[in-house]
């Protein structure tokens, strides 16, 4: 039975009673910062279950692109050693929300095993929770499953928990007698045993009780089903594969494997069970690359992008660690984006987003292989340094400090240190690792200023929240609390009550006065310590009234500007995934008074068109003067909004969901306009890149942006006039000037041509008998030839006066080059032309390399050009000799 339709009747099945089909969420859930990849069918429904949303449809059905490779499910590691681990899967799943129960559920799934698929009754085994009698006697009567085969286990198998508190229940799991047994030692084949040989298939949870802060359960007035079934592993029962990657899932990306590496991969897992074996270490490679590719293919088709941090680390992770395998394949140079088409081939149909993104994908992974196999060329050898040290020292685990200083200067990943100690049959010590860390962050520390978060945390210790008073109004008056004086007249100042913005999200912190009779304080900065705000900036007072009443004043034009920048921040977020792709995600931002910076992932440069079409799609919004809505609301309601969440960040119950109707809608706690046409006009000034796939831009609104406009149109009058042009005409003017200047280009470089071939007669009746060699020998220096025309001047010259060595110099103010080109006689006798110019471009401090007949070299050091060149007929005499 093909896997696709092993899918297609999973979901028919189930449509035909009536359940919604319900597309695959993302595998990287953009919209809930609290996971890393979704990792189970529900995650989608999950407001549904917690009481704070519902759907239109009571019955649900889907297949859900999952990752887990984080927590206690966490697979990376053992991918490729065996058959059935992976990072990237599909679960097929059925839902019912408050409709059918464990009747209904059980007997479809009983139907659907058995009568559909035709899997062997007396060879299923059902497992329910200790006190789920009604389970135990649904499976009897209904499935006729004999109560032998029925067994009882307590919460760590048969009881399902979203978390510590909410809605939670039994399940019951089915499980396949795969009727043998792989494992050695001494155990007993058991359901939920060690030895696989019971392997569970479906799970099926009852949602039906709430359990409280206290831990009791409570019923909850609707029921619900969730079910999981792990669909690569009923592709290998119903295809009769010992393997999943012997399945069709993975079958032609093996294939494409074996294609670009010319290595033959071993199906079936009986060399598993000798790694010592190379067919097993070649087919354990190809099960980590066929693995690993389908993971990143998928996420990143999904929008998550490799990075340092967050789902990108793992990424990166998991993108290194196939490359480091392809290493063991042979493979030195990019080969993992030349899968992505046969991922896309073989799941496009399933979900079209691959296919349509395949492309963007290989451009992602392309750039990310290139980028880490010049780290891992860089760092191999100190690796292998690192390993002949700690064998030279009869240990057999690297320290702590050697991996930490692979990492720290050779930018090793830790993870990358661990897979190829492994491999060298060492361990690696962690905590050694984490402590070598630990120092270098401590220093980091302590060589910042007072203003740091580990010294403000000294200062608000024991002190109560803030209360932000900032969003109503820009003054008020408030409680001083703590005033701690610094070196010279800088200081500190914490109040009960601010108007002030505490640096957050990307947005500076206001600045401004506390004031009070004989006081007054000059705030420069507002950060925030936990919910602590602190202000600070620098007081000629010497006696702040601690304790008394100060009038906190937030400078208002800068705050004013600043929500300029920051609305923008919004529109500009929302143009660029209409522009680029929603795959496109925040990375950062800075908002400040007189400009904006935003980073975001994306792996190219963006073009003319793209920049224009972002600037117009911003100020056709500002001139739309759209009114900014911002309302707070609980987390769940805002997901339900569609409001965008950052991943990375922090957040609490309560959230404030800023929206520009139509068009952005943002989780965010900064400062913002009323109304967009306060933005007034918008400018990119600049396109740069700040890390792999992170693009950064930064911009300009309001005053900054027109007085931008302004000294523009100043340069184009005065351009216009040294051109003698209307303003209009400049693009066209300069069109015509720039070929001109092409065509006087041309012109000066055939007048070097024929110059350097006049000379070429001069140069040849200067050549001299190599004793010996039956050859002519001419060796030079000239003056301002660049390299193309010297050896165009060489080739004649062979040609001319051949059989001959010829080595010409050109002397530059930056660099001189050397040139030695030898007839195909002499290189035939063992003359070549590489060791040749390595010794004579040696000689003025330079290198080269090129083809045994042609090499050439650049030298830094022109004074001893003259030098070289004298030397030149010993070096050919001197290699001749050792030709001979």
């Amino acid at each position: 039975m093909k896997s696709a339709n092993i899918r297609r009747q999973f979901i028919e099945f189930f449509e035909e009673r009536q359940h919604r089909f319900v597309p695959s969420s993302p595998v990287a859930p953009l919209d809930d910062p609290t996971l890393l990849f979704t990792n189970a069918g529900m995650n989608q429904f999950k407001d549904v279950f917690l009481g704070t949303g519902s759907r239109e449809y009571s019955r649900a059905v889907n297949s859900q692109k999952c990752m887990r490779v984080s927590g206690k499910h966490n697979d990376l590691e053992e991918v490729g050693k065996d058959g059935r681990h992976h990072t990237f899967f599909e679960m097929l799943g059925n839902w019912s929300f408050g409709d059918y129960y464990k009747k209904e559920s059980i007997a479809w799934g009983w139907e659907l095993l058995t009568k559909v698929w035709g899997l062997e009754k007396d060879r299923l085994w059902v497992s329910i929770y200790n006190d789920d009698n009604e389970a135990g006697d649904i499976w009897r009567e209904v499935a006729g499953v004999p109560r032998e085969r029925i067994l009882k286990f307590g919460e760590k198998d048969n009881f399902w928990e979203m978390g510590d508190t909410g809605p939670c229940g039994p399940c019951s799991e089915i499980h396949w007698d795969y009727g043998k047994c792989d494992a050695s030692g001494d155990h007993t084949c058991e359901v939920n045993g060690v030895c696989g040989r019971y392997t569970e298939i479906w799970n099926h949870v009852f949602i039906q009780y709430n359990r409280d802060p206290a831990g009791k359960l409570h019923e909850l007035p609707a029921k619900h089903v969730d079910t999981g079934l792990g669909y690569e592993r009923m592709c290998s029962l119903l295809q009769d594969k010992q393997s999943s990657y012997d399945t069709d899932l993975f079958t032609p990306i093996l294939g494409r494997i074996g294609e670009i590496t010319g290595r033959q991969f071993t199906p079936g897992l009986e060399s598993a069970r000798s790694p010592s074996n190379p067919a097993e270490r070649d087919s354990m490679a190809f099960r980590v690359i066929a693995d690993h590719i389908r993971a990143l293919t998928f996420t990143i088709a999904d929008g998550a992008i490799p990075s340092n941090e967050g789902r990108g680390y793992v990424l990166r992770r998991i993108l290194r660690r196939a490359c480091r395998y392809g290493r063991n394949l042979g493979m030195s140079s990019p080969f993992l984006h030349q899968l992505v088409p046969t991922v896309a081939g073989l799941m496009g149909k399933a979900f079209p987003e691959v296919e349509a993104k395949a492309q963007y994908v290989q451009g992602i992974i392309e750039s990310e292989e290139e980028r880490f196999l010049r780290t891992l060329d860089a760092g191999i050898d100190k690796f292998t340094d690192t390993v002949s040290r700690t064998r030279k020292r009869g240990e057999k685990t690297i320290r702590g400090e050697d991996a930490f200083k692979l990492y720290d200067t050779y930018g090793f990943p830790l993870d990358l240190t661990q897979l190829m100690a492994e491999e060298e049959s060492l361990d690696v010590d962690l905590e050694g690792f984490e402590a070598a860390m630990s120092r270098q962050k401590e220093r980091a520390r302590s060589s910042q200023s007072f203003a740091s978060d580990l010294a403000l945390e000294k200062v608000v210790e024991g002190l109560p929240a803030t209360e932000f008073t900032g969003y109503d109004s820009l003054e008020g008056q408030a409680t001083l609390l703590e005033f701690v004086q610094l070196d010279g007249d800088r200081a500190v100042a914490i109040l009960d009550t601010s108007p002030f913005y505490a640096e957050a999200g990307g947005q500076v912190g206001d600045r401004g006065t506390l004031e009070a009779e004989g006081f007054s304080f000059n705030v420069s900065k507002t950060h925030k310590v936990g919910e602590v705000y602190v202000h600070i900036g620098a007081s000629s007072s010497t006696n702040p009234p601690k304790g008394g009443i100060v009038t906190a004043r937030v400078d208002g034009r800068a705050r004013a500007a600043t929500a300029k920048n920051h609305t923008a921040t919004h529109l500009l977020h929302a143009a660029l995934r209409e522009v680029l792709g929603e795959q496109v995600q925040q990375a950062g931002s800075l908002v400040g008074p007189d400009r904006l910076r935003f980073d975001f992932t994306h792996a190219r440069a963006l073009t003319e068109e793209e920049l224009q079409r972002i600037e117009h799609r911003v100020n056709e919004k500002v001139r739309e003067a759209i009114p900014v809505s911002k309302q707070e609301m609980g987390f769940e309601e805002a997901k339900q909004t569609g409001a965008m969440a950052l991943f990375g960040e922090k957040y609490g119950d309560r959230v404030r969901v800023v929206s520009v109707p139509g068009f952005s809608t943002e989780l965010c706690g900064g400062t913002h306009l009323d109304n967009t046409h306060e933005v007034v006009y918008f400018k990119v000034i600049s396109d740069s890149s700040v890390a792999a796939n992170v693009r950064r831009l930064e911009c300009l609104t309001a005053q900054g942006a027109l007085k931008l406009l302004e000294d523009h149109e100043d340069v184009l009058v005065q351009t216009a006039s040294l051109l003698k042009a209307a303003p209009g005409q400049v693009g066209e003017r300069v069109g015509q000037l720039l070929e001109e200047n092409r065509k006087l280009a041309r012109n000066l470089e055939d007048m070097k041509k024929k110059l350097a071939r006049s000379g070429v007669d001069d140069l040849a009746s200067d050549a001299s008998e190599l004793e010996g060699l039956d050859a002519r020998f001419l060796a030079r220096a000239l003056d301002g030839v660049d390299m193309n025309n010297l050896r165009q001047m060489a080739d004649e010259l062979v040609t001319k006066i051949g059989p001959a060595v010829v080595i010409l110099a050109s002397v530059g103010e930056k660099k001189s080059n050397f040139v030695c080109k030898i007839s195909k006689p002499l290189v035939d006798r063992g003359l070549d032309a590489r060791s040749i110019i390595k010794k004579v471009a040696g000689i003025a401090g330079g290198g080269g390399g090129g083809r045994p007949d042609m090499a050439t070299a650049g030298a830094k050091e022109a004074d001893k050009v003259p030098a070289a060149i004298a030397a030149a007929r010993d070096i050919v005499m001197e290699s001749a000799g050792g030709a001979s």
